[in-house]
């Protein structure tokens, strides 16, 4: 169904982006276009159309969305720290530009990334499904902005415009530049610490899986709206305790295992301090602990996938053992350069 359709992806250049765009060229797209605010000569070199340009600005998504049959919406501004007002022009002034263009350009399709931690709050989510409601504060930024952006997306979805929004978690493997880079820098310098028990469970979700998710929900979406408007987690399917998998992964990079812990409480209370030392003092760079961290280290969240499973036909297929591996060995690699 892919041959001859025209695709664009927001945030083509970054680890989930890239990796679907790979993908759509082997399902054979030729007509992709990708926009971002860094030149990506990588995807050009694949014969990808890079626009350049922030998706804030109303006029380089118009320009992007123009003659499009499927839209995949991934650019984001993600992290635990940085100005409100960032966040918002990322991720909410942009998912508003999107779902406008689409509507000027008659789009039909788009399938926009969110995020699971546009329910999480301080507590255990255990097999929580897509009937959770969102919490009524968010302890930083990010998941707040992709709740609303989420929440745009769902109410966008018209007899004209299908949408579905995805919530893959911890999105790792090769290419990965946040969660895997940031682990292995603290292991090597001897800075991580246990936060909590030590017996929190989470779900993971490997890029290839996340990419399978994306396809599946536009192929969806392109034979009828029965799912529009929804919206699906995603992980690999098999939730891991979080400190066990940590320590499997510091191993092989060969670093020492951790060996010190922070009660859950002591390290929200030293996130509470250093956010308000850093807003105070006007510190740009990212505290060493925020709330949102210490509280996504110390508690379990996994998701049930049914309904992505029952609608959409996803079904986890990386071998996760060996998916660590690969990564493990390009990461290698990658930290004999500066990172």
């Amino acid at each position: 169904m892919w041959n001859g359709k025209k695709v664009l992806v927001t945030g083509g250049g970054g680890f989930l982006g890239s990796s679907l765009i790979n993908r759509l060229i082997d399902l054979g797209v030729a007509d992709i276009r990708s926009v971002g605010r860094s030149p990506q000569p990588s995807l050009e070199r694949l014969g990808v159309e890079c626009l350049l340009g922030d998706i804030a600005e109303p006029t380089v998504v118009d320009d992007a969305c123009g003659s499009r049959d499927f839209v995949f919406h991934v650019a984001a501004k993600a992290g635990v720290w940085g100005a409100r007002e960032e966040f918002r022009n990322a991720n909410v002034a942009g998912t508003a530009n999107v779902i406008a263009a689409c509507g000027k350009h008659s789009v039909p399709v788009l399938v926009n990334t969110s995020s699971p931690s546009v329910v999480f709050s301080k507590r255990d989510l255990e097999n929580a499904d897509e009937t959770l409601p969102y919490p009524a504060k968010y302890p930083a930024w990010y998941p707040a902005t992709k709740a609303e952006a989420e929440r745009m997306v769902m109410r966008a979805a018209t007899k004209d415009l299908r949408t579905i929004s995805l919530r893959p978690h911890l999105l790792w493997g090769v290419g990965d530049n946040h969660i895997l880079p940031r682990l292995a820098r603290r292991a090597a310098v001897g800075r991580l610490k246990r936060v909590g028990s030590g017996e929190n469970k989470v779900d993971m979700t490997h890029v290839s899986n996340a990419v399978q998710a994306h396809i599946l929900a536009a192929e969806v979406l392109s034979k009828d709206d029965s799912c529009s408007g929804k919206v699906y987690f995603i992980s690999d399917g098999a939730p891991v305790n979080l400190w066990k998998w940590i320590d499997d992964f510091i191993s092989r990079m060969g670093f020492p295992l951790v060996s010190s812990a922070v009660s859950f409480r002591t390290a929200y209370a030293v996130g509470a301090g250093l956010e308000c030392l850093h807003t105070v003092c006007g510190i740009k760079k990212e505290p060493l602990m925020t709330r949102f961290v210490a509280a996504e280290l110390a508690h379990s969240h996994f998701f049930d996938i049914s309904a992505a499973k029952r609608d959409l036909g996803y079904s986890p297929s990386v071998d996760a053992d060996k998916a660590l591996d690969e990564a493990v060995e390009w990461l290698k690699e990658r930290m004999a350069l500066p990172l």
